[in-house]
């Protein structure tokens, strides 16, 4: 009978992702709150775009670190 076991190396990738994620959860709403705040200034609009790139980022790497560390798990 065969026992299942954790593929490490998947999910220390797995984990990486998430460390990603992480910070850009963090990165992505401190720009977009500096870009707000300081609407005169010339880069507003530049701080507002990779606001919303880095917010959208750490969704996709989100699901992404979450997929690799399930697959990780439980597939063989």
């Amino acid at each position: 009978m065969e026992t299942k076991k954790t593929n490490k190396d998947v999910l220390v990738k797995g984990i990486k992702t998430m460390g990603v994620t992480v910070i850009l959860m963090f990165l992505g709403p401190t720009l977009f709150y500096i870009g707000v705040t300081n609407s005169e200034k010339p880069l507003y609009i530049p701080l507002l775009i990779a606001a919303i790139v880095a917010c959208i980022l750490a969704i996709y790497f989100g699901f992404k670190g979450l997929k690799t560390i399930m697959d990780s798990i439980f597939k063989n």
